[in-house]
Formats: structure tokens, sequence, C-alpha cells
């Protein structure tokens, strides 16, 4: 197997221990709100706790990764994040659930952009978004798993057990990342010549810091980050609020929830392999301002159309089966959102997907609090679904802006991007 190939199937390990860790407290939710105490506002803010600070740790952590590199940063960030989704089980009170999740944040941090980073060194820019796409993937696999483990622990043990199981997993991983990653192919022992040519890889290794003055000038920029913010409006219901809104405003019971809830995630996971092979395919054949903004674009268009439909259509199934095909929809364009920032920051994929994660995570945070607060407001749980589908077509929208041929750092070339041969 070509050594690329094996640090995909860390970061594929690791992606899937990412959303475990994260959909774990969705899952648990009703139980937790029911122990502790909690009501639907307060709730927002304990699921949005988490994103306010990974949303203001996402520079900093994807610039150290440029810097330090994906090994050591990535093993800190996963040893930070386990420690504190252990505690998240230890809670007693909500006072104490909001500063662990706080924390959790803060420690999960630039998991992606030093995800993305390490792609940036070991993929040709022809693979990116594919690889992305297989990263992103695993997260939907993740979110899938969660309820299948997590509702059969919590009925013999309790929602406490859940969190020291997750904690454990993500110690495991970090040793093993530590122990076998390199930074850079030529680094590696075994990575063979033909590879290092195949990837383009660099021959010496090379810590820059993004130019942010003349970053911050550019209309690009700033659209990748509207874009980002925008979407998590949507996405950031099926990681916060799905499993409770299935249970409270769609009549599930658990053990239904248990079986049907994963559907979303096992289509997402779909949606962010075909979107990043049919990116990649598309960048070969037709260029990279197509290939890119085509599949980005309508996954989000459709993506809204699906959540504006869950808010009609009566009963539980039609229900699932809506959301399930916007989650796929939105992830089509997932990897392919990452790829653009390798594209446009080229060397500086770190800062630059630290930023537009952390412009997504602000939007993240707002959509969880304000689901909350719809929620009471409107009296319903469906008719809070209507303003994130409305973000979501302001963000196909700008996807379709976004143009990736453009350089935030003029002169940072890269290999070209091959064409397929002709049929």
């Amino acid at each position: 197997m070509l050594y690329r190939y094996r640090v995909l199937s860390l970061l594929f390990s690791l992606s899937i221990i990412t959303y475990l860790d994260r959909v774990c407290i969705s899952v648990a939710g009703a139980r937790m709100q029911a122990d502790l105490g909690i009501d639907p506002p307060h709730w927002g803010w304990v699921v949005g706790a988490f994103t306010l600070t990974y949303a203001a740790f996402e520079i900093p952590s994807g610039v150290w990764g440029d810097k330090y590199g994906p090994r050591l940063v990535l093993t800190r960030i996963v040893l930070w994040w386990s420690f504190f989704t252990t505690m998240t089980g230890a809670v007693s009170s909500y006072s104490l659930l909001l500063v662990t999740r706080f924390f959790f944040g803060a420690g999960e941090a630039g998991a992606y952009p030093n995800s993305a980073s390490a792609i940036s060194k070991w993929f040709p820019v022809g693979e990116r978004a594919k690889a992305t796409g297989i990263v992103w993937m695993a997260s939907r696999i993740g979110g899938a798993l969660t309820p299948l483990i997590v509702v059969p622990i919590q009925m013999a043990f309790g929602w406490r057990a859940t969190f020291y199981c997750f904690g454990f997993l993500g110690i495991i991983w970090a040793a093993v990342w530590y122990w076998w990653y390199r930074d850079y192919p030529f680094e590696k022992e075994g990575v063979t010549k033909a590879e290092m040519e195949e990837i383009g890889a660099a021959r010496t290794k090379e810590h820059h810091g993004l130019p942010w003055a003349s970053v911050l000038r550019q209309n690009n920029f700033w659209k990748i980050l509207l874009m980002y913010h925008t979407y998590c409006w949507g996405s950031y219901f099926y990681l916060s609020w799905l499993h409770t809104y299935l249970q409270k405003g769609r009549g599930f019971t658990e053990n239904e929830m248990r079986y049907l809830s994963p559907l979303p995630f096992v289509v997402g996971a779909c949606g962010n392999l075909f979107g990043g092979w049919l990116s990649d395919r598309l960048v070969k054949s037709h260029g990279l301002k197509f290939g890119r903004g085509i599949v980005g674009s309508l996954g989000l268009l459709s993506a809204g159309l699906f959540l504006m439909s869950a808010a009609f259509v009566p009963g539980k199934i039609p229900a699932v089966i809506c959301l399930s095909l916007g989650y796929g929809s939105m992830d089509c364009m997932l990897p392919v959102a990452w790829a653009i920032c390798l594209d446009v920051g080229r060397k500086y994929g770190g800062a630059v997907s630290g930023s537009m994660n952390m412009a997504g995570q602000m939007g993240s945070f707002m959509s969880s609090v304000a689901f909350g607060y719809m929620v009471s407001y409107f009296g319903n749980y469906n008719d809070a679904l209507k303003p994130l589908a409305a973000m979501l077509f302001i963000s196909a929208f700008l996807f379709w802006q976004i143009d990736p041929r453009e350089q935030l750092v003029a002169g940072d070339e890269e290999l070209p991007v091959p064409k397929l041969a002709a049929a």
C-alpha cells in the first residue's frame, strides 16, 4: 500500500473518533437534560459552548500545524479533547457541564485543519478532494455508529459511562499517530522516490506564516468564510439537536431513535465520498472553478430544499428521509470546501482551513443557541428548521462565487492538475 493511503487510514480513524465524541452528547441529550434539570434554551448553551471555543482556537491551531507540523499538534489536540470527553461524564451540574464543554471545544479545535494540512503534504492536487471526502465520510460513520453504541451503554450503565469509553479511544489513537506518522514524505522511511514525485512532495521542511494583511484584503477569502458560516447553521443541527428533535419534536422512542437516527449520517458518509470523487473528476475534465463550484453549490441548494421539506412533511419516516437526504446533499459539498482551502492556501492550508472552520463554528454556536430559543418561540421543533434551511440557500449562492484558482498568496506555485485523457 502506498504510504499516503496509510496516512489517510489514520486520519480516517481519527475522524470517526472525533464524531463519536461530538455526537455522544446529542444522543445522550435527553437523559442528561432530565438528570441535570436542563430546559431547551439552556441546553442550547451546552451544545453551543463547545463551538464557541472551538471557533476561537481554530486559527491558532491551524497556524501551529503549519509551523510545527500535524504530528505534534494533532497529538496534543487528541489528548486534550479525550481528557475533557472523560470529564463530561463526571459533571454533576449545569454550570460544570458548561465549563467542561467549553474546554472540550478549545482542545478539539484544529483537528480538521491539521488533517487538511497532512493531506496537503501527502497528496497531489488531483486527489485532495477525494482524500478529504474520505476523512469527512469517516466523521459521518462515527455519527452513525454513535447511537448504536451509546444507547445500549447508557441503558445498561447510564449516560456517564459512554463518555469514559470514548475518551479512552482518543488516547490510544494519539499514541499510534505520534509513533508512526511523519510530517513530510521524505521523513518517512520506506516512501519511494516515485511516490514522492507523484505527490509533488517538498524535499525540505518549510514553516511559513500566512501574510494576514494581504489575505484579509481579498474578497475570495471572505466568500469562503461566509459560505462556511452559513453552511454550519444547517449542518450543526445534526450534531447538536437531531436526536432531541426526533424524540421531542417527532415523538420517537429511544429504541426507534437508536435505529433510525444513524440514517442521516450514513447518507452523509456516502455524500462525502461521492462529492469528493466527483469534484476531483470534474476538476480534471472541466477545470478547477467548475469542478469545485458545481458540486458545492448544488449540494447546498439541495440540502436547503430537503431541510425545508422536513419542516412540513407529516410522519416520522418521511421526516427522517428528508433530513437524511439533506445531510447527504450538504456533505457532497464538505470535502470540496476543504479542498478549496488547499487550492487557494497551498502551503498555508492549515491557517486557511482553520480560518474557514472558525467562521463556520461561529455559525454552529449561533445556530445551536438560537434553535433552542426558536423552539420556545414557535412552540414546536419543525418551524425552527426553516431559518436553518434559508441559511443553506445563502451558502449555495456564496459557494458559486468562490474562485479556487485565485491563490491567496501570489507566487505560491504547485504542480499542475493533470487532465483526463480523451475518451
